[in-house]
């Protein structure tokens, strides 16, 4: 799950990993103008970024308690043998849906581990205890060999053959950690906290990248520059609920699922 930070006292609004991608979904949707190329094929991409974290389904319908929050456990706190499964389950559901999916969806959990291929300088492998390694190492490398057997199964099909091209998928990949991020932005810090943004090898193209700016200018408001929307606003809205610090002895899968549900709505505008 997501714990968006909250002023002191305050509870916290909590997200499940599903409905953060979804959002993340309806970002891309919006993609695209005369600077900003949509990319093929653009139907499976804004697919498979709606649906990134789908493996997370069983993990955040029983949430267990964070013993030093006494909140459900935040996105990086979950334990690792958690955030294995969802790496392995999150490809598996994309690779059913098509394989051109599942290639991207490999693509973001090796690339959680492995430094956003290069995008970020958080190598997360390199801070796992030694012991625990060699299993994530094998199931990365699980990754490593499900792209190359779905780049095969595009190139067999006339039809798909140009979606194994590597620049392609390395454009899809980039987007899909765009609008990850830019989902995160919003949902992992409250209104009154959130600070100027810079978004990194966002491609305008496939030989081109940018750097956007994000700037909140009102609660639940920011602005983009450059503008890489078709309309020249954006709104979405992400479903949570309000947590406080539990006590040891809570149910918290219980307590999870009799609170109310809420939501919060962003606004993008061109700067």
């Amino acid at each position: 799950m997501i714990v968006q930070t909250a002023a002191p006292g305050e509870p916290h609004f909590i997200v499940t990993q599903i409905d953060h991608a979804r959002m993340s979904g309806d970002l891309a949707v919006a993609f695209g103008n005369e600077q900003f190329a949509r990319p093929e094929p653009w139907e499976l991409m804004t697919y498979v970024i709606a649906h990134h974290d789908e493996g997370w389904a069983e993990v955040d319908a029983a949430p267990a308690r964070d013993p030093r929050t006494g909140l459900v456990y935040h996105l990086t706190r979950t334990p690792l043998a958690d955030l294995m499964t969802t790496s392995r389950r999150s490809p598996d559901f994309n690779e059913r849906h098509h394989p051109f999916c599942g290639i991207l969806s490999s693509m973001h959990s090796w690339g959680l581990y492995n430094g956003r291929y290069g995008l970020s300088d958080k190598i997360f492998i390199d801070s796992i205890d030694p012991e625990q390694r060699p299993a994530v190492q094998a199931m990365l490398d699980a990754e490593l060999s499900r792209q190359e057997r779905l780049k095969r199964a595009l190139r067999d099909d006339p039809a798909t053959a140009e979606w194994a091209d590597a620049a392609l998928l390395f454009q899809a990949y980039k987007l899909l950690q765009f609008f990850d991020t830019l989902a995160l932005y919003f949902q992992t810090t409250h209104a009154a906290a959130r600070t100027p943004g810079r978004f990194l090898n966002v491609p305008a193209t496939r030989d081109r990248d940018v750097t956007l700016e994000v700037t909140p200018v009102a609660p639940d408001v920011a602005t983009v520059a450059p503008w890489p929307f078709a309309p020249l606003r954006v709104e979405v809205r992400c479903p949570g609920k309000m947590l406080t610090p539990q006590p040891e002895d809570v149910d918290m899968p219980s307590l999870i699922a009799a609170l109310p549900i809420t939501e919060q709505r962003y606004t993008l505008i061109p700067a």
